[in-house]
């Protein structure tokens, strides 16, 4: 039997209009937050990156292909994972759709990896993908935008994510959620966690780029088309441990 309070239909509407009134406010709140992302300073990136892409090799401006605009989503995929991150992957899966209306409004949307191009291909075409993904691959992008760390940095803690100080990783085993998702990319827990997901944003002026934007961790919530249905489901996202699996893992019933 539920649990859940049960109530009219006026009961319901007077809840309704009072959680609108919320709404509404969250709405205006999240302009205002958009407003200062904004409005936050450029900063000049003068270090030189190449990435790998199906078009050969590339340079952070050639990556905006024309564009003023310029979005990195920070994929987890290491060069000693078999395949992608499933949280990352089911982030993407809301990429395709989004890709080509933003391509179209003079921003370019690119996922980037530190795997080889190869790897990223082959799980590209598993996945049914089309968005641009580039692999980072031997370079220090994803190190200096707080995607990935080193052995050492994962060893004494002198790496920032989120914007806050890291920390010695401490396993505990190999057991729990993270180990198994670790075991889902073909690796071990430590190799798993020195890769982080994010966000990038960059502009490029006058033949200049810069860097506008990132976010990390819960930072991502609003580019997670799935969560955002769930948050409006009636049990919400009621998770129990990590069930996430890619879109062709789940079980055909």
């Amino acid at each position: 039997m539920t649990t859940h309070t049960i109530g009219t239909r006026e009961d319901w509407l007077a809840a309704r209009l009072a959680l609108l009134a919320a709404e509404k406010e969250h709405t205006r709140r999240g302009d205002e937050l958009a407003r200062r992302r904004q409005e936050l300073p450029w900063v000049r990136v003068d270090k030189t990156y190449r990435f790998e892409t199906d078009e050969g090799s590339a340079t952070l401006a050639d990556l905006f292909k024309g564009r003023s605009q310029f979005l990195v989503y920070h994929f987890m995929f290491g060069p000693d994972f078999t395949v992608g991150c499933p949280s990352c992957s089911s982030i993407a899966d809301g990429f395709n759709g989004i890709a080509a209306h933003l391509a179209n409004h003079d921003v370019m949307l690119t996922a980037v990896s530190r795997a080889p191009l190869e790897k990223l291909q082959g799980y590209k075409k598993r996945m049914g993908w089309t968005f641009p993904w580039a692999s980072a691959s031997g370079g220090d992008f994803n190190f200096d935008l707080s995607a990935s760390l080193t052995e050492q940095q994962q060893h004494d803690g002198s790496y920032e994510y989120n914007y806050r100080p890291g920390a010695p990783l401490a396993l505990g085993g190999e057991q729990g959620p993270v180990a198994q998702v670790a075991a889902s990319a073909g690796t071990d827990t430590a190799t798993f966690m020195r890769e982080r997901p994010g966000m990038s944003a960059f502009v490029r002026a006058d033949g200049v780029v810069y860097h506008t934007y990132s976010a990390y961790a819960r930072g991502l919530d609003g580019l997670w088309g799935m969560y955002q249905w769930l948050d409006r489901a009636p049990k919400g996202r009621n998770e129990a441990g990590f069930w996430l699996r890619r879109h062709d893992e789940y079980d055909r019933h």
